[in-house]
């Protein structure tokens, strides 16, 4: 039973940081029908810049919850302008081209972006300092540190913030419009090229947050820490709804808890064949079973269709 309940928690840990990624991603399909494969090299950019940062204050005596903070604002700043630019250069001159055209932009950009982070942080491991108190709660047979509350809260209150902001602001208003009909909206006053920057931006400070944290989380950057995490966000978000905010949470949440589940009951299940280290089969699974099974995914909502 211990066991179990460990699982459950980093779970749920894991799962808040594929749901932070997969709300990115969700949010921009839902705007303009992009996937946007970079999203997770935007979490990587994040990590490493608040890694440079964390490593330039190293000797400025602030409190680990300070560097951290100051950390994390110059990420979501940088991560924000790159993503910004990213959508003015590689993906607005495509907006009306063959769907496959801007599906092959965003894979060339991972690609670039990682390339990128290689030249200018180097291909090696580096460790990212523990910045928060790390002496263990215990709930029950089990344990949960300071950071991976954070991630839990972190989680919680951006879901509730994008909800508002969705649901209740005049951006959110002109995103909902953007999204059903940017031509209809754009007669309406909307300014559909400045909602979607927004949208990019707003991604952007998620993927941010992400990084930073799974960095705290796991301990270490490095320039190619994004693909994966990425890679299964977009899974989350498909498993959850793609284009449905809480479906991204709702997805990424189970894909973690089921990944954390698999991992730690597979080599029991398989009779000692497959080890906790084949623990990413487990999403893939769940896209395959998702996409045949219920391809508008647990949270699906309906999609009107465009003039």
């Amino acid at each position: 039973m211990d066991v179990l309940l460990q699982q459950i928690i980093n779970g749920l840990v894991l799962g808040s940081v594929y749901a932070l990624v997969a709300l990115g991603y969700t949010m921009v399909y839902g705007i303009i029908n992009l996937i946007n494969f970079a999203h997770g090299e935007v979490l990587m950019v994040g990590a490493l810049v608040s890694w440079t940062v964390i490593t330039a204050l190293a000797d400025s005596g602030l409190p680990g919850w300070l560097k951290l903070l100051i950390s994390l604002i110059v990420a979501v700043v940088v991560c924000a302008a790159l993503n910004f630019v990213i959508e003015k250069v590689a993906y607005r001159p495509l907006r009306n081209a063959p769907r496959l055209a801007p599906l092959i932009t965003a894979m060339g950009m991972s690609l670039l972006l990682q390339t990128l982070a290689m030249i200018i942080w180097k291909p090696n491991y580096k460790p990212y300092p523990i910045l928060l108190p790390s002496e263990p709660f215990h709930i029950g047979g089990a344990v949960i540190n300071t950071t991976q509350i954070l991630i839990l809260v972190s989680t919680a209150v951006t879901l509730v913030g994008l909800m508002w902001l969705v649901n209740r602001t005049k951006l959110g208003r002109a995103m909902r419009a953007t999204a059903e009909n940017p031509r209809v909206a754009a007669l309406m006053g909307v300014k559909p090229d400045m909602v979607i920057s927004a949208t990019f931006i707003i991604g952007a400070a998620l993927a941010a947050l992400a990084g930073v944290m799974y960095a705290a989380n796991y301990g270490t950057v490095q320039h190619t820490m994004g693909f994966m995490p990425g890679l299964k966000a977009f899974t989350a978000a498909v498993f959850g709804g793609i284009g449905n905010l809480a479906g991204a949470v709702v997805g990424g949440v189970l894909l973690g808890l089921i990944e954390a589940l698999g991992a730690g009951y597979i080599g029991t299940l398989t009779g000692g064949v497959l080890g906790s280290h084949y623990q990413d089969i487990f999403a893939f699974i769940v896209l395959i079973l998702v996409l045949t099974v219920r391809p508008q995914g647990l949270l699906g909502e309906r999609v009107a269709d465009r003039a």
